[in-house]
C-alpha cells in the first residue's frame, strides 16, 4: 500500500521518524509521499527522500503559504522540482478557512505552480478548504490544455471534503480523489457516499499525517500505519475485500505519480 499524503518532515515525527517509516513497512505501506507547504519543507521532503527507501517528495507552495509568494520562489521550487525522488508538485491550492494569505495572492501562486507543473509534467497535489467552486475553475481550464503526456494524470484533490457535485467535476477533469482519516468518522456520511461513487480507479488512500487520525485511534498523532484502517473502510463501501482494495489503491498510486517499480 501507498500512503500518498503525509508530512513525514514534520516536528511531530522528530522523535521516531525512523520507527514510523518501520512500522508503517510492518503494516504493508512501503512507499510515502511527502508533500512541501514552501520553499524549506520541501527540500525537507527530498532529504527524507535520499535517506530512505519508499519515500517520495512533492514539491510546492501551500496556500497559507503564499502571501509572499514571488518569481523568485517559484524559480526555488522549479530548482527543487527536478530533483532526484519528487514526483509531483504540491501541496498547492486554495484555502479559503483560513485568514493566512490574500485570495488573490493564493490563486496567482496556485496558477504559477500549475503552469509549473505542466511545463514540468508532472502531477499535482491539490489543497482545497471551503474553495471549491474557484479551485474547480482553476483546475479545469488548466487540465483541458493539458499536453498529451499528462493529461490522462493530472493529479489528485488531496483529503477530498467537498460535496458530490464538486467530486463528479474533479473526476471529468480527469483527477483523483484521496481520502484520509474522516471516511471513518462516525458524521461523515456524505463523504462515504462520495467514496463509493467514486470509480474504483480514481481512489487514493492518504494520511495527512500528523492530522485526521482514524478511528480508532483519532485524537493520537496519525501515522502511515494506519493505512489499513482507510483501505478497511473502502473495501466496505466498494463490497470488495481489503487485499484487493490495497491493490487497487496502490495501483493508482504507481499510475499517477509514476513511481519506480519495487
Amino acid at each position: 500500500m501507498i500512503d500518498t499524503h503525509c508530512h513525514l518532515n514534520f516536528n511531530a515525527y522528530d522523535d521516531d521518524r525512523g520507527e514510523v517509516i518501520a512500522r508503517a513497512a510492518d503494516a504493508g505501506v512501503t512507499r510515502i509521499i511527502n508533500p512541501g507547504i514552501d520553499v524549506q519543507s520541501s527540500q525537507a521532503g527530498i532529504t527524507l527522500a535520499g535517506q530512505f527507501e519508499g519515500i517520495f517528495a512533492a514539491v510546492g507552495v501551500h496556500p497559507n503559504s503564499t502571501a509572499d509568494f514571488d518569481a523568485e520562489i517559484l524559480r526555488q521550487i522549479e530548482t527543487l522540482a527536478v530533483s532526484q525522488g519528487v514526483v509531483a508538485i504540491g501541496e498547492i491550492g486554495l484555502d479559503y478557512y483560513w485568514d493566512k494569505s490574500p485570495k488573490d495572492a493564493q490563486r496567482r501562486a496556485f496558477e504559477a505552480q500549475l503552469d509549473l507543473a505542466a511545463r514540468l509534467g508532472l502531477p499535482v497535489i491539490i489543497h482545497n478548504r471551503e474553495a471549491s467552486d474557484d479551485v474547480m475553475a482553476i483546475l479545469e481550464n488548466w487540465a483541458a490544455a493539458l499536453p498529451e503526456a499528462i493529461r490522462d494524470r493530472p493529479g489528485v484533490l488531496h483529503s477530498f471534503s467537498a460535496p458530490g457535485p464538486i467530486a463528479q467535476r474533479a473526476l471529468a477533469a480527469g483527477f483523483y480523489l484521496g481520502f484520509t482519516g474522516p471516511i471513518t468518522y462516525k458524521n461523515a456520511d456524505e463523504l462515504r457516499r462520495v467514496a463509493a461513487d467514486t470509480p474504483l480507479d480514481r481512489l487514493l488512500v492518504e494520511t495527512d499525517g500528523p492530522f485526521l487520525t482514524p478511528v480508532p485511534h483519532r485524537g493520537d498523532r496519525n501515522e502511515p500505519a494506519y493505512i489499513p484502517l482507510i483501505v478497511r473502510r473502502l473495501a466496505g463501501l466498494k463490497q470488495i475485500t481489503e487485499e484487493a482494495m490495497g491493490r487497487i489503491t496502490t495501483e493508482n498510486a504507481n499510475r499517477l505519480f509514476q513511481l519506480p517499480e519495487r
